[in-house]
């Protein structure tokens, strides 16, 4: 994994393409969510009439699909699915734009976007959207994407990688009041991997949610082996999270965090 994220550090950050800069729209050492108007998006028909989803101000990250990835998926969710499409990407209205020119905005609540097809890579293109937006005062609603470049294909596990780096880091630093991931080719996969990502940011909760030890020398267990244990009893518990810990060291610490723990191991001597 490690040699997979340096192969994706070019595509990351920008190398050699000047950016203005300008002081960025968040503290790196305190959130803050970026504050935007609340806005109503566009109605989603999959299973009978579905009540239109409102995102920015205090509602909760949204997901947005393509139109081709709707038709994927449609057929196979149900009205308790917790996998939902919220909002379909060719029935916003999107005003995209390229950061570093004097672009002109409508009012508040229209939803803005870095343009595709821009030679900037897209974690600094929507932070300088941000710092643009927050030098002029204003607080217009953003819809992240992974790629400013749709067309391009990767392996599956860079993919995973780049689409979770991108948004994720974006969604550390309070910007984002919905998603667009682009980079995975199957319908399914991709509306996984947005709530993937947004359950690990902590936006939204939509299945159980584990921590475990990294298996060092002092767990003296197969700790994949209970893992998977426990997960094949627990994964239905939405919403709970669960430390699993080996070590008496550093477990007791990690406790805290999670609203369930389980130690397994022997006793200290």
């Amino acid at each position: 994994m490690c040699e997979d994220l340096i192969t994706l550090t070019p595509r990351l950050a920008n190398t050699t393409v000047h950016v203005p800069e300008l002081p960025p729209s968040f503290d790196p050492f305190s959130f803050e969510r970026r504050a935007t108007p609340e806005i109503e998006l566009p109605r989603v028909v999959a299973h009978g009439s579905v009540p239109a989803v409102r995102c920015g101000g205090e509602q909760t990250v949204r997901v947005v699909v393509t139109e081709r990835v709707f038709t994927g998926v449609a057929p196979k969710l149900t009205p308790r699915s917790d996998l939902q499409p919220e909002a379909i990407y060719e029935e916003l209205r999107v005003h995209e734009v390229d950061p570093r020119s004097d672009f002109t905005m409508d009012e508040e609540t229209q939803l803005l976007s870095v343009r595709d097809g821009l030679d900037l890579a897209p974690l600094p293109a929507f932070r300088l959207l941000a710092a643009t937006l927050r030098q002029r005062g204003c607080r217009h609603p953003i819809l992240l994407k992974d790629t400013l470049h749709p067309a391009e294909l990767h392996s599956p596990r860079l993919t995973l990688l780049h689409s979770a780096a991108v948004i994720g880091a974006l969604l550390a630093d309070g910007i984002g009041d919905a998603i667009l991931v682009r980079s995975e080719p199957d319908p399914m996969a991709a509306l996984r991997l947005a709530y993937n990502i947004l359950q690990a940011a902590g936006c939204r909760s939509f299945k159980t949610d584990y921590v475990a030890c990294p298996s060092c020398g002092r767990t003296l267990f197969n700790l994949q082996t209970i893992t998977a244990r426990i997960k094949s009893r627990t994964d239905h518990l939405k919403g709970v999270k669960i430390a699993i810990m080996g070590c008496i060291v550093n477990g007791p610490g990690r406790w805290p965090m999670r609203i369930s723990a389980t130690w397994v191991g022997r006793r200290a001597r």
